[in-house]
């Protein structure tokens, strides 16, 4: 098994931790583990995007041209990373902002309502952790039990009572995903 990630969104809507929990859970869970961030220089509101790795076998490469699945949260990341989803694959993407939807005809196409969520309940700072919660519910790559230590792994311990909020949120976002097309 090996899954290539991309998740892809602007500074601030934590798609690097995203990314780093479920390179931790992965690791938690015996398997090998790439983790490659990208980001502009701006603090907030700029480009940010991260290349997860997941496999029970050796990574030859963390740099990927194409990936399994992309998780997409924003229109920038629409427009610059549909068409590096694999044919067959996987795109997740937040429909807040979207304002061209993903058109293509091979691949499965979830959506999640994660920012209206997260806003109406109060809990942006967990957005990431519904959204992950999405993911998990279509790939379930790591175990949910693996989140709660890929999350005790990345928080700094100041932040480890907000774990059980964030596994509030993973739970919440399984319940929001939704199906647009499959194959």
């Amino acid at each position: 098994m090996t899954e290539e990630i991309i998740i892809a969104g602007f500074g601030g809507q934590g798609v690097l931790s995203m990314g780093k929990i479920l390179a931790y859970s992965g690791i938690m869970q015996d398997m090998e583990v790439s983790w490659m961030p990208s980001y502009g220089p701006e603090m907030r509101g700029g480009t940010a995007n991260v290349t997860v790795i997941l496999s029970n076998e050796r990574i030859s490469s963390p740099v990927l041209n194409s990936f399994d699945t992309a998780i997409i949260l924003n229109q920038q990341s629409m427009d610059k990373f549909e068409s590096t989803v694999k044919p067959g694959g996987v795109l997740i993407y937040d429909d807040n902002g979207i304002t061209r939807h993903p058109s293509r005809k091979d691949i499965n196409i979830y959506k999640i309502s994660a920012t209206n969520e997260a806003s109406k309940a109060g809990l942006i700072k967990v957005f990431n952790m519904i959204v992950l919660g999405g993911y998990l519910k279509v790939k379930p790559v790591v175990k949910t039990d693996n989140i709660r230590k890929g999350l005790e792994k990345s928080l700094p311990a100041r932040h480890h009572g907000m774990i059980p909020e964030n596994e509030k949120a993973v739970m919440k976002g399984m319940e929001l995903i939704e199906a647009i097309q499959i194959l």
